[in-house]
């Protein structure tokens, strides 16, 4: 499994935490940056790591801004993701199951590096259950085509 992993200058830090989890699991990944704590505009890592995960390129992308909701906005926006703010284990569990989220969104004021590592580790290990649950998610996939 290969990551795609962005984040906007406040989600610096819990990105490199999140960096760690992976390297223990021996994941791959790509970091889109940043890399500093220098102001930079968040829909401009969104889209490096959604375009990765849309083109094949990543399996899935992990996002990390502020709260997750910007980063989880514009990642939407790139037909074929299906991004979310995700707080707790338990949310990305189900996210995984009956969304077959493909772009985690973590907030690095609101989630600590422990709770991220839950919450990832979650969203890597969850298989999506499909059944009546991939006829919705065909149904959001559809949704990309129309205006």
């Amino acid at each position: 499994m290969t990551i795609a992993l962005g984040a906007d200058h406040a989600g610096v830090a819990l990105k490199d935490a999140v960096k760690h989890l992976l390297d223990a699991r021996g994941l791959r990944y790509t970091d889109f940056g940043t890399t500093a704590d220098a102001s930079v505009d968040y829909p401009d890592y969104a889209a490096k790591v959604a375009r990765a995960v849309a083109s094949g390129e990543a399996d899935r992308g992990i996002l990390v801004c502020g709260t997750g909701v910007g980063m989880a906005i514009a990642a939407n926006k790139v037909a074929g993701i299906r991004a979310a703010p995700v707080y707790t284990a338990a949310t990305a569990q189900i996210v995984r199951e009956h969304n077959d989220l493909n772009v985690l969104t973590l907030g690095a004021r609101t989630t600590t590096a422990d709770e991220a590592r839950d919450i990832v580790a979650a969203f890597l290990d969850t298989p999506f259950a499909g059944g009546r649950h991939g006829r919705r998610v065909d149904k959001i996939s559809a949704l990309d085509t129309t205006r």
